[in-house]
């Protein structure tokens, strides 16, 4: 026997049913604007069969006009006056009438899953801020110039401003100008500042637009054409930004780029200078690495935070794949993604995830794009022109995976943060970033990779995701701003061999030791916790009968906990793009 309906939901039926009964019997679309009124509007009006001259003239006769032909739904696009929109519907050979709808063009998947578009909505776009860029340089491309639309075309870098948004411009490697012939650094700026220049018109469906489209780039090239550099030459860029900062107003730094880490961050000079810029007032985002997928110490990918990752007061970012859908709600953490706590001093890291997985951004036609051409954007992908033209590539637009993206993502949000609320200090945009950071994750995912049939699972605690998700909207709209004065450095994480148990260690000088406003379980959230709630791990954390977090596969291993716990082969600085970040994973 049937369910008997309340009267208000039987109702709720009734009315809906009604609606669609007369959507389908009109040939007026439900939202067509119909008045006495003469005034003209916009309309596509669909015909029983591909519209000729006289189905043309049919509109004309009613004082409209036509516009273009759509012969794909046997429809013509054009206007007419509100008070004659009922005669042409009663027309036999019309089939239906719509309001020629304004559309959007598809968000870059990155920019949807952070809710970038509350940001722009708000008239945020990183207008007025400075981002130095320390990387491998930036092409002085159209998409880092002044609005789309205003005639912005390649040109070369006049070290006055102009059109350029790239403000300044300097070279620390020997040799080298700054410009980019790796492909690595431009792409990263895309991401952060990128106008979608390119990408925007009438023949474009997808508009790759930065998080902060309207800011100013301080470009530093710190790495040569195959990505690679030296600890000198960052130090040096970013004291160059501290001592730049008010001429630009710099209030984020970005470091896509490490290496291994070799000894404490008290000693390392890379995150010595990385402190010196975040007390200077600059907030400095880090990518966490690529190297999650590395077993080699027997820590399944934990801890293999790069530096100056590593270091307590920088904002470290961990990759997501954003799935190829515009929703968060599927998205997973990127395998390739490093893990902490960092070696030696066992910081909790990354601080936060971002998406850095197949992102569309930038190209600069250089090392990278000649060694990956199927990186390449298909123009098909985003323009109208691409379609019929087989499997034409964009000159303009180049894919690029891992933490690096993952990292300018954070920039470009943190460029819109601190352009609405400019006295924010870096301690107080890390501690609103992860306590706004969306928190709601699977227990753990796997992918295997194709090529070596290997697969990989991730379990999403607290030294994978960190605090959570970025979500931008949450970011710009929390009321709860920390103290100032009060760090946000990154806690520590203390092993309990005893019990097995990993605990943070209590720091009343930070804010995450200060208030309960501010405690761990409200930052970080409890599903990154794994065990006894007042643990970050407990020894029984496993997955089901085959155990695959079993308490001492990870945890008593002495790579991650012993004081001795010291590795990594080169010195050298270098773009963490390995080749697994670079092509990404499904």
């Amino acid at each position: 026997m049937g369910k008997i309906l309340n009267k208000p939901v039987r109702l709720l039926l009734v009315t809906l049913l009604s609606s669609l009964v007369w959507s389908k019997d009109s040939k007026l679309a439900a939202d067509t604007p119909t008045d006495d009124s003469a005034d003209a509007i916009s309309v596509i009006v669909q015909f029983k069969q591909v519209p000729g001259d006289a189905h043309k003239n049919k509109i004309r006769s009613k004082g409209g006009s036509v516009d273009s032909d759509l012969a794909l739904v046997k429809a013509v696009s054009g206007k007419l006056p509100k008070n004659r929109l009922h005669e042409l519907a009663s027309d036999p050979d019309v089939a239906y009438i719509s309001p020629d709808r304004r559309v959007s063009s598809f968000l870059d998947n990155s920019a949807a899953a952070i809710n970038a578009p509350a940001a722009w909505n708000l008239g945020l776009d990183g207008s007025g801020i400075g981002v130095a860029v320390i990387d491998s340089g930036v092409a002085d491309v159209a998409d880092v110039g002044g609005p789309p639309g205003q005639g912005y075309q390649r040109r070369q870098f006049s070290g006055n401003g102009g059109q350029s948004r790239i403000v300044y411009s300097q070279s620390f490697v020997t040799g080298l100008g700054s410009g980019d012939s790796f492909g690595h650094g431009t792409h990263v700026a895309g991401i952060i500042a990128g106008n979608g220049a390119r990408s925007t018109g009438s023949q474009y469906f997808r508009t790759f637009r930065g998080m902060a489209p309207r800011a100013q780039i301080i470009n530093f090239r710190v790495l040569d054409e195959n990505g690679n550099g030296t600890d000198s030459a960052v130090i040096a860029a970013i004291q160059q930004a501290i001592q730049l900062k008010d001429t630009y107003n710099i209030r984020v730094l970005n470091l896509s780029l490490g290496r291994p880490v070799f000894e404490s961050y008290t000693l390392d000079p890379l995150c010595q200078a990385v402190e010196q810029a975040w007390k200077a007032g600059i907030v400095v985002v880090v990518a966490a690495g690529n190297n999650g997928r590395d077993n080699s110490a027997g820590t399944n990918g934990y801890a293999t935070i790069t530096a100056p990752g590593n270091d307590p007061y920088a904002i470290t970012v961990g990759s997501m794949k954003t799935m190829g859908t515009p929703e968060r709600a599927d998205d997973l953490i990127a395998s390739y993604s490093s893990k902490g706590p960092t070696l030696i001093d066992h910081i909790v890291k990354p601080d936060i995830v971002a998406p850095g997985n197949l992102v569309v951004s930038l190209n600069a036609n250089g090392t990278l794009a000649a060694q990956y051409p199927g990186n390449k954007v298909a123009a098909s992908y985003y323009s109208t022109r691409g379609t019929g033209n087989g499997h034409r590539m964009s000159s303009g637009y180049f894919t690029l995976s891992g933490t690096s993206m993952a990292a300018a993502t954070v920039s470009g949000a943190v460029a819109d943060l601190v352009q609405t609320q400019p006295s924010l200090t870096p301690d107080q945009v890390k501690a609103i970033l992860m306590k706004t950071a969306y928190k709601v994750f699977p227990q753990y995912s796997s992918v295997t990779d194709p090529a070596t049939g290997i697969t990989y699972t991730s379990q999403y605690d607290v030294f994978t995701v960190g605090a959570g998700y970025l979500d931008l909207q949450a970011a710009l709209t929390s009321t709860d701003i920390a103290p100032a004065g009060v760090a946000a450095t990154s806690p520590t994480a203390y092993f309990d061999s005893a019990s097995q148990n990993i605990f943070f260690l209590q720091d009343m000088s930070a804010v995450w030791g200060s208030s309960a406003v501010w405690g761990s379980s409200v930052v970080w959230g409890w599903s990154v916790f794994v065990g006894p709630q007042s643990a970050v791990w407990g020894s029984s954390a496993v997955w089901g009968s085959s155990a695959v977090w079993g308490s001492s596969a990870v945890w008593g291993s002495s790579a991650v906990w012993g004081s001795s716990a010291v590795w990594g082969s080169s010195s050298t600085t270098a773009a963490e793009s390995t080749a697994v970040a670079i092509n990404g994973e499904n």
